[in-house]
């Protein structure tokens, strides 16, 4: 399992373009304990460290750790990675944003 943490967490870094440098700084974690996850050891963190992780990211844990998020399979068909994270953004956007991000998609929608 701790290779496919490896993986995952890598791909995810690499998706959004976010260096080691940049996810110790937002999660407290230092780089060499990242470099450790990332290394050929493939150490797995704690709870704790994954939680942050996944927070930095706006991932779950169970993503990091499977490459699946169950939250996500309940959608019809498999959403495209570019999709996957537009609906990880929605879950942190207040009521306001939500409405205004929602007139956005049914504007798109309606020019089909």
């Amino acid at each position: 399992m701790s290779n496919k943490f490896r993986e995952n967490l890598r791909n995810e870094l690499n998706y959004q373009g976010v260096t080691v440098k940049e996810l110790s700084a937002k999660t407290g974690i230092p780089i060499a304990t990242l470099d450790c996850y990332l290394g050929a050891k493939a150490t797995v963190p704690s709870a704790d460290a994954a939680v942050k992780i996944a927070q930095s990211l706006k991932v779950s844990v169970e993503y990091l750790f499977i490459g699946e998020d169950k939250n996500l399979a309940i959608l019809p068909g498999k959403p495209s990675r570019d999709a996957q994270e537009i609906i990880r953004w929605i879950g942190s956007l207040n009521k306001e944003q939500c409405k205004a991000v929602l007139k956005l998609i049914q504007s798109f929608k309606n020019k089909q």
